[in-house]
C-alpha cells in the first residue's frame, strides 16, 4: 500500500516550493517545470521469486532554474514518490544523498550554482553530469549512476560535487570532483528484477562503508572541421558493485548477497563525424583496478544515427573485451548490454503524437529485449503514454535471466 503519511509530506513541500518561487523573484528571471505522473505496470507473467504482477506508481517533480544576474544561475529541483511495491522508503525525511537502497519518499532532486566569467563556467552542488556521445551504452559516461530496480527502464541519479568549465574557440576542458560518492541503486533482493536459482532466497548482508575517497574527472573536447572528438580519464570507484554470494549458517537455501565497489580508473573517448546522409558515432573506455577479484576490461560502440524527417534512427554495435580477468561476480548492465546489436527509432507524428522503439539483441542470441512507446498529448498539460517491454533469452545471459520480466505500463502525467 502506498504509504498516507509520507506522501502528504512529499506533496506539501512540493507545493511550498512552487508557492515561494514567484515570491522570490523579484527582478531576477525564473523559470520552472514539474509534473504529476500516475503509472501502472503489469507483468503477464510471475517471477521465480516474486508472484506480484501489478505495480502502481505515484510521482511529483517540480524543478526552479534562477537566473540570479548575468554570471549566477540557481538551480532547485525536489521530487517526491510512492510506489505499491515497496520500491519506496516509508520515511518521510528529506533525502539528499541518493545513497539509500531503496527510492526516498522525499528526495532534493537537484541543488546546484553555475558560476559564468568569460570561457570559465563553474557548477556546484548536486548535478547530473554526463560524458559521451553515443546512446544505449555510453562507455566513458562514469559520472552517471543509475536507479536499477527495474533494469531496463533506469534512470540517472545526480552526484554532489563540483565542475570546472573552460571554452576557448572549438575546445572545452572540463575537470570534476566528486568528493561523495554515488552507488547506483541496485534490484531489491526479494523482487523480481533480482533473479534467483528456483527455492533460493536472497538476502541483504550489510557490507563496509561506501567509498569515501575523492573521485576526479577531466575531459577535453574539440569541435573541428566536419567533426569533433574528446578524450576523458576518470579516477574513482565503479558505481556497479562486485557482488559477493555466502551461505547463511541456519538458513538452509538461503544467500546473502554484500555489494562492495571496486577502484577504478577509466581512459577513454568519443567520435563523431556527421555527412552528408548520417552520423557516424565512435565511444570506447579501457578500465583498470587495483582492487583484487575485479576485471579489467574494454567497452566499445560503433553506431550510426539519421535524421530524416520525422524519423530519427540509430543503429550499432556495443562490443566488450576482459583484459585481465578478475574471477568474481559483479552487477553489471552495461557490460551486460554489450556484445550486442543495439538500435533506437523514433518518429514524431504530429505535434502531440510520438512512437519508438529501443533494442538490444547479444550476437550469439542468448538474450534480448525490445522496448516500445507510444505518447500522446491532450491540451496543453495532459500527456498519456503506453509502453512495454519484451525480454527473452537463455536464462544464464544477462539479458535472457529477466525474460519472466516483459512487461505493459501505462502513464498519465499532468505537466506544468
Amino acid at each position: 500500500m502506498i504509504g498516507v503519511r509520507p506522501l502528504a509530506v512529499a506533496f506539501a513541500s512540493l507545493v511550498l516550493l512552487r508557492v515561494l518561487a514567484p515570491a522570490a523573484a523579484d527582478a531576477q528571471t525564473i523559470a520552472q517545470r514539474g509534473f504529476v505522473e500516475v503509472r501502472g505496470t503489469l507483468f503477464p507473467q510471475s517471477a521465480t521469486n516474486d508472484s506480484r504482477r501489478l505495480v502502481g506508481d505515484l510521482a511529483a517533480r517540480e524543478e526552479i532554474f534562477v537566473r540570479a544576474t548575468g554570471w549566477l544561475r540557481l538551480a532547485a529541483g525536489l521530487e517526491a514518490r510512492a510506489n505499491s511495491y515497496d520500491q519506496v522508503d516509508v520515511s518521510w525525511r528529506l533525502r539528499v544523498e541518493d545513497r539509500t537502497r531503496k527510492r526516498p519518499a522525499l528526495n532534493v532532486r537537484r541543488l546546484s550554482a553555475s558560476v559564468t566569467r568569460g570561457g570559465w563556467t563553474v557548477d556546484l552542488g548536486k548535478q547530473f553530469i554526463r560524458w559521451g556521445k553515443v546512446d544505449i551504452v555510453t562507455p566513458t559516461d562514469r559520472f552517471a549512476p543509475r536507479d536499477y530496480l527495474t533494469v531496463i527502464d533506469n534512470d540517472f541519479l545526480a552526484v554532489r560535487g563540483g565542475r570546472v568549465t573552460f571554452t576557448a574557440g572549438d575546445d572545452t576542458l572540463e575537470a570534476v570532483v566528486v568528493p561523495w560518492f554515488t552507488p547506483s541503486r541496485l534490484p531489491l533482493p526479494t523482487q523480481r528484477w533480482t533473479v534467483a536459482p528456483a527455492g533460493v532466497a536472497i538476502v541483504d548482508v550489510p557490507g563496509g562503508p561506501l567509498p569515501s575517497r575523492v573521485q576526479t574527472g577531466a575531459r577535453w573536447s574539440h569541435l573541428g572541421d566536419g567533426y569533433e572528438f574528446s578524450v576523458a580519464v576518470f579516477d574513482g570507484f565503479n558505481h556497479l558493485p562486485n557482488v559477493q554470494a555466502l551461505p547463511l549458517a541456519g538458513l538452509p537455501l538461503t544467500v546473502g548477497v554484500t555489494p562492495t565497489y571496486p577502484r577504478m580508473t577509466m581512459y577513454g573517448g568519443d567520435v563523431a563525424v556527421p555527412t552528408t546522409w548520417l552520423t557516424l558515432k565512435g565511444e570506447a573506455a579501457y578500465y583498470t583496478t587495483s582492487t583484487p577479484g575485479t576485471d579489467e576490461f574494454v567497452l566499445y560502440v560503433a553506431q550510426l544515427e539519421r535524421q530524416t524527417g520525422e524519423w530519427l534512427l540509430i543503429g550499432g554495435y556495443a562490443g566488450s573485451l576482459v583484459t585481465r580477468p578478475g574471477g568474481g561476480n559483479t552487477f553489471a548492465p552495461d557490460r551486460g548490454t554489450t556484445r550486442a546489436f543495439i538500435g533506437r527509432a523514433s518518429y514524431t507524428i504530429d505535434p502531440n503524437r510520438t512512437v519508438a522503439v529501443e533494442t538490444a539483441l547479444r550476437q550469439n542470441g542468448d538474450g534480448v529485449y525490445v522496448k516500445g512507446e507510444y505518447s500522446r498529448a491532450s491540451g496543453a498539460h495532459w500527456r498519456t503514454t503506453l509502453a512495454g517491454a519484451w525480454i527473452g533469452g537463455d536464462p544464464a545471459d544477462f539479458l535472457g535471466q529477466f525474460r519472466r520480466n516483459s512487461h505493459l505500463t501505462l502513464t498519465f502525467r499532468y505537466s506544468f
